[in-house]
């Protein structure tokens, strides 16, 4: 069972970067598309990215556009989220996550099968 570990998230002013980094356990994380996702506080778990298995296709959303840019390296297990131009309301929990069944990325949160615990964001004004 592959397991997913995220790591690079914390405190930072807007207009600042950081990088998110998820790193997969398991042979078999080439195989699959991963995604990230993102939860502020009383609000549902929203897409945010998402790249297919050879990194050939990505997806993000509006909000995403212009300042995320998702990649993955298959010979490390890991996929980042370079996020630039960060605001406030891109505070949340990022969670990063793998379509076990499928090498198509998806914005769908409902087609992930493996998540991870989840990295705190916090962009301050």
């Amino acid at each position: 069972q592959v397991q997913l570990v995220e790591s690079g998230g914390g405190l930072v002013q807007a207009g600042g970067s950081l990088r998110l980094s998820c790193a997969a356990s398991g042979r078999t994380f080439s195989n699959y598309a991963m995604g990230w996702f993102r939860q502020a506080p009383e609000k549902e778990r929203e897409f945010v990215a998402t790249i297919s298995w050879s990194g050939s296709t990505t997806y993000y959303a509006d909000s995403a556009k212009g300042r995320f840019t998702l990649s993955r390296d298959n010979a490390k297990n890991t996929v980042y989220l370079q996020m630039n131009s960060l605001k406030p309301e891109d505070t949340a929990v990022y969670y990063c996550a793998a379509r076990s069944n499928s090498r198509l990325a998806s914005r769908t949160l409902s087609d992930y099968t493996l998540w991870g615990q989840g990295t705190q964001v916090t962009v301050s004004s």
